[in-house]
């Protein structure tokens, strides 16, 4: 283990506090605002005037469309009754872990990849720089160091807690790593990690080791990173952890892109159908699920993260994360991670708030927890119309390039519009893509920070 000077003991101890470094300095998580960041929508899904949250019920496969009753119009309205009818997750008490990004060739930085999570460009593409950054730390002192061998500049120095290093802008690829955790807490953990090479995944390294061939032409096409407990053994494997089978379809970074998202799902009868235009059409879509509605639709989860859609966060209960203190932001957004994770294999990296409702205080809870709030640039208030003409006017009327688009996959009139806008929009030259993809062509994302375009 590496001994840290006073420098590196002060990054740990601020990166415990909700930090993260960059080559360009440092910025607190809590109350900041991204690119094309938007003020919480005081009209949309959910927003209700005198009451603190939205209970909205399970949906399963066969649940009635929520058009059908009025109870449910008056969830979606936000006029439903003071008082927390939905059942609160168990507590969870989120592990130690690890989030990352790479620059991918000529694209510019990934999306935040979380613990164990698939990092890369897919084929064709390398890294060349990386970052990372500790979340969910425990009370005590820890930190996270990386270094890697770029090719034709051999090992560079340490980085340490979400400094990017290596060749970013270049393209010179990385060709190995070595990553520690620094601290007086570190001894309780190991830190595992692998790269792509040359068509397959190399062992685990852990701990300082060498991951990566060195001197011999290879660049590193992925990278896995995971914490454990000491002494627990090696990461559990993924599935899709090839980047030939496992990534989405190249972006053009010099092509219109937008990003169609679809909160409160999934409803596997509604859910099923966008997903069928959205692989006709050759594109990809974000859904901010539920976690009380991931069981019961479990397959159709799967069936997202296989066609390269991104599977998101929307709080366990659709609670006003504003509205409820930093504990229940924590089990609510880190009990809906789990249960995504378990079913398809991937765990969220991004979260919309319900309601649009965020303040700073939740946007910090989000940031230790490595999340940015996604909000949106076109409301198709779907929810409210319930008609498909009108959905479809509301996006064909205003979209440009870079837009979030906000729709919701349970009822069969958003269905009825997407199987519309879907081809319409990529016949006039959208390329539809996922909301990390979307920012990662357009400067990236940062834990912590709201965004609700990107131009």
């Amino acid at each position: 283990m590496k001994t840290m000077g006073m420098a590196r003991r002060a990054a740990a101890l601020l990166a415990a506090a909700g930090i993260i470094f960059s080559a360009q300095g440092f910025s607190s998580y809590a109350g900041v605002t991204g690119v094309g960041a938007a003020q919480p929508e005081q009209g949309g899904p959910g927003v209700s005037s005198g009451t603190a949250e939205e209970t909205i019920s399970e949906i399963g496969p066969g649940t009635a469309d929520p058009q059908e009753t009025k109870a449910a119009d008056a969830q979606e309205a936000g006029q439903a009754e003071a008082g927390d009818q939905a059942a609160q997750p168990a507590e969870a008490g989120p592990l130690l872990a690890a989030n990352y990004s790479g620059f991918i060739v000529q694209r510019g930085w990934s999306g935040i990849t979380q613990d164990n999570g698939l990092c890369g460009g897919g084929p064709g593409t390398w890294l060349t720089a990386f970052k990372a950054n500790l979340v969910n730390i425990p009370a005590g002192q820890i930190g996270i160091c990386y270094q890697v061998n770029l090719s034709g500049s051999g090992w560079l120095e340490w980085a340490y807690d979400g400094a990017e290093t290596g060749g970013a802008g270049g393209v010179q690829p990385l060709e190995a790593i070595r990553m520690e955790l620094t601290g007086e807490l570190a001894s309780g953990y190991d830190l595992y990690y692998k790269v792509f090479q040359n068509g397959a995944w190399t062992p685990w390294a852990v701990n300082g080791g060498t991951a990566g061939t060195e001197g011999m032409g290879l660049w590193m096409e992925a990278v896995r990173v995971s914490i454990t407990a000491r002494g627990a053994g090696e990461p559990a494997e993924i599935q899709e952890a090839v980047p030939a089978t496992g990534m989405t379809a190249a972006v053009d970074p010099a092509r219109p892109m937008i990003a169609l998202t679809f909160d409160d799902g999934p409803r596997t009868a509604v859910t099923s159908r966008i997903l069928d235009s959205l692989q006709a059409n050759g594109g990809r879509a974000t859904f901010f699920m539920l976690g009380l509605n991931v069981n019961a639709n479990a397959d159709v989860i799967r069936r997202m993260a296989a066609q390269g859609c991104e599977v998101a966060n929307h709080t366990h209960d659709h609670k006003y994360i504003s509205k409820i203190g930093a504990d229940a932001i924590v089990s609510q957004v880190g009990t809906t991670n789990q249960k995504i994770a378990a079913v398809c294999g991937v765990s969220p990296v991004i979260m919309r708030p319900p309601g649009g409702f965020i303040d700073s205080t939740s946007l910090s809870v989000l940031g230790s927890m490595g999340m940015p709030a996604v909000m949106w640039s076109i409301d198709t208030e779907d929810w409210k119309n319930r008609n498909p003409q009108k959905i479809i006017d509301s996006v064909l009327g205003k979209v440009r390039d870079g837009d979030i688009i906000l729709m919701h996959d349970i009822y069969t009139t958003t269905a009825d519009a997407a199987e519309v806008l879907i081809p319409a929009l990529t016949a006039q030259g959208y390329q539809l893509v996922t909301v990390s993809e979307l920012a990662a062509c357009r400067g990236g994302m940062v834990p912590g920070n709201k965004y609700s375009r990107f131009r």
